[in-house]
């Protein structure tokens, strides 16, 4: 009798991550997502060596080696007046972390983990069709869904929610303690800018991070250089959109202009020449204190929404990716192979959490804390300031 699949809700990097993970340890997958297309945000993305040390075993490197950046460094700069305040060499990322740090375009990391999947006879997707609701017991789990006006059902021996921050199989789990996602009252305004409508120096391949009051920006190239990924972040009373649709919308640009007026000159160019920014309200949301409930778990956002300020949102999805490929290929009980996932990933992830939220009220410190955190950056320097970051990047399933 064939084997029921892993279900997994969700075809974004954690659910297509955590399919070509569960299918190499010999396990069937369904992956259902409810969009209709795959169409990668228009953003750019850091992938950090505790991630791409994975993507690399599941051979979705070598598909994007073609369009991803390897920076040479990291350059922490003061938002009024462009001092460097740190540089951080990445020359060496792979030697220090035994795996690349590499920057790419969320587009380009979906297309090849799209291109993964489909070397994967064992993983099937389907596009268009959304999880309605589950009923799970001791053997399986019955998975309704919806393609149009068409009902479904599904059978599958487990049920994975990868489907983001306002997630469907979260909602329906009914965890005890499951805290629901508050505004963290910032915006994120991202473009994507032709490298050629920019001054030289921004295609230099490094990661360029801006500090200011109640502000920063991040820019950096991807798609082999050819575009500048930019991301300003501001603190922003307004920013309170209430559902996963509002991650993408257009708001008059004299906003961004207004918070960013005082700064320095080379800031200005690269937010004057963007033509097409897209907004993004940030939430956040306490750590769960349970993902699981017998066959059924949460990976990604689903189970840990956090910050960008670590940049570490699509390399924790590809860690729980990892776990869960971990835990299933050692346990036959999927319902204890879930309990052994869950306890590997949940101190890990809300510690990362934790940071993040600290590292952006880093960045937006004002006067006079703002001067004695440009002070402890230079008496740090570079080396100290990399082994920071050790126990992110250098962490192991």
């Amino acid at each position: 009798m064939k084997e029921n699949p892993i279900i997994i809700a969700g075809a974004g990097i954690a659910g297509l991550s955590a399919a070509l993970a569960i299918a190499r340890g010999g396990r069937a997958v369904l992956v259902l997502e409810k969009a209709p297309t795959l169409m990668g945000a228009g953003a750019g993305i850091q992938i950090s060596p505790n991630a791409s040390r994975h993507l690399r075993r599941w051979g979705v490197l070598e598909c994007l080696r073609s369009a991803a950046l390897e920076p040479r460094a990291v350059v922490i700069r003061r938002g009024r007046d462009a001092a460097v305040l740190a540089r951080l060499p990445l020359d060496d990322a792979e030697k220090r972390w035994g795996a690349p740090y590499l920057v790419a375009h969320r587009a380009d990391l979906q297309q090849a983990l799209r291109a993964a999947v489909a070397d994967q006879r064992a993983i099937e997707l389907k596009l268009g069709v959304a999880v309605a609701g589950f009923a799970a017991d001791e053997e399986q789990v019955a998975v309704g869904a919806t393609h149009g006006a068409i009902r479904l059902r599904f059978e599958g021996a487990a049920l994975i929610g990868a489907d983001g921050l306002w997630s469907d199989v979260l909602q329906r789990l009914g965890l005890q303690g499951d805290p629901p996602p508050q505004p963290a009252r910032r915006t994120a305004w991202r473009a994507m800018i032709p490298t050629g409508d920019l001054p030289e120096e921004f295609a230099t391949p490094e990661v360029n991070l801006w500090l200011g009051k109640r502000a920063h920006l991040v820019h950096y190239p991807v798609r082999a250089g050819a575009y500048v990924n930019v991301v300003a972040i501001a603190e922003d009373s307004a920013a309170i959109g209430e559902s996963a649709d509002f991650w993408n919308e257009q708001r008059d640009v004299a906003i961004l202009h207004a918070t960013f007026a005082r700064w320095h000159k080379t800031a200005q160019i690269l937010l004057a020449v963007a033509s097409d920014w897209r907004t993004w309200p940030l939430f956040d949301r306490a750590p769960l204190k349970q993902w699981s409930a017998g066959r059924v778990t949460l990976a990604g956002d689903a189970a840990h929404p956090m910050p960008p300020f670590l940049a570490q949102g699509a390399a924790q999805a590809v860690e729980d990716a990892a776990a869960l490929e971990q835990a299933l290929s050692a346990n036959s009980d999927i319902a204890a192979a879930f309990v052994i996932y869950e306890e590997a990933r949940t101190a890990r992830t809300a510690r990362i959490q934790a940071a993040s939220r600290r590292q952006g009220d880093i960045y937006h410190m004002a006067e006079p804390a703002a001067l004695v955190r440009d002070i402890a950056m230079r008496v740090l320097g570079p080396r100290r300031m990399l082994a920071r970051q050790d126990w992110i990047y250098n962490y192991h399933i």
